[in-house]
């Protein structure tokens, strides 16, 4: 009677999808497990994958069955499902989809990912042309009949987290304005956890900022009175989570390397903002973002005493090895401030893209 009740389930709780509806998006799983059937594991041979923008990554995933050497019975078709999570995990964005000869991938990867496929069992994930929209945990779902498992692996990127605030000054975004922000700048809003590595990596910055996952915070290695007390522990300090439209912060925002050439422009003169558009566009080139010169002063080395304008209409000079007169103290990408465009005379630096 039992095994009749079974089997009445089964039949109740699925139904193979007709040959002529579309099984890569819509169709719905009722995970039932047999009692003494094999079982489907999916593995990640590695929990975090390192690359950086413009690479190709491989995000390991393979799938076999406890109790048997095969790898599938062979009476289902295998889906295997990509998907990357969100930072609160409450949703995720489907990446890539197969079931038999069928693909498909979604959003900004189309056209850049596809499976390794490597053996009969892999399911692993090959993305090409990495953005810096990529960095974040994804999911490898692997279904088959009734079974199904899952792995995550994490795609962390090489690159730098920087603090940045507009031309009005100190808390002037909210949170939609940050990723703006960040956008403009050639950068994304960096995450908690490229926040806590470039702190740990010596990030002090008393100005809280918006981070990816909509909460404030602000990294503080040399705890003093302004920022904390002085009698706290260092450690990256969290204001919570506020509310993304109406209140107003600075942002952390991540870059990575480039495809291009950054540097200093040789001019016989000092030249205003505008003067500063031109002469890079006369060179060929395209007067340089805030993340271009964190980029290439943190992954390149980038070192020059002469400070110069940028694209926000904000001065900087990058500075690798400290000495007197350029930053004596520290390595840094020095601020100089958002000077008058039309009367205050600066360098400028320039950015040249590879074709």
């Amino acid at each position: 009677m039992k095994s009749l009740l079974f089997l009445v389930l089964i039949s109740v709780c699925w139904a193979e999808p007709h040959p002529g509806n579309s099984s890569l998006e819509h169709e719905r799983i009722i995970h039932i497990q047999a009692e003494n059937g094999p079982r489907l594991l999916v593995v990640a041979e590695q929990a975090k994958i390192f690359s950086h923008r413009g690479g190709n990554v491989t995000l390991p995933c393979k799938f076999y069955h406890e109790h048997t050497s095969t790898v599938g019975s062979g009476t289902h078709k295998i889906r295997v499902k990509w998907t990357k999570l969100t930072s609160d995990y409450l949703k995720e964005v489907d990446v890539f989809v197969a079931m038999g000869h069928h693909r498909k991938s979604y959003g900004n990867y189309q056209g850049r990912v596809f499976l390794r496929e490597s053996s009969e069992n892999d399911a692993s994930l090959i993305i090409t042309n990495i953005i810096l929209e990529d960095y974040g945990r994804y999911k490898c779902e692997v279904i088959e009949g009734l079974e199904d498992d899952t792995a995550v692996v994490a795609l962390n990127l090489e690159g730098v987290v920087f603090p940045y605030s507009p031309r009005l000054g100190r808390y002037n975004l909210n949170f939609h304005e940050a990723q703006r922000a960040c956008l403009d700048q050639d950068s994304v809003i960096a995450s908690f956890d490229q926040l806590y590595d470039a702190w740990r990596s010596g990030l002090d910055w008393c100005n809280a900022g918006w981070l990816s996952d909509g909460s404030v915070q602000y990294p503080i290695t040399k705890p003093r009175e302004p920022c904390g007390g002085k009698n706290t522990v260092p450690g990256v300090r969290n204001y919570g989570f506020w509310d993304k439209d109406k209140s107003r912060y600075d942002v952390f925002c991540f870059t990575s390397n480039f495809n291009g050439r950054f540097y200093y422009l040789i001019h016989p003169t000092k030249l205003t903002y505008d003067e500063a558009v031109q002469a890079c566009l006369k060179d060929g080139a395209q007067i340089a973002k805030v993340g271009q010169i964190f980029a290439a002063w943190k992954l390149l080395g980038y070192d020059r005493c002469d400070a110069g304008w940028l694209a926000d209409g904000s001065v900087r000079y990058p500075i690798s090895r400290p000495r007197k007169r350029c930053s004596p103290n520290e390595a840094a990408v020095r601020f100089v401030g958002f000077p008058d465009k039309k009367h205050k005379l600066y360098g400028v630096y320039c950015f040249r893209a590879y074709n």
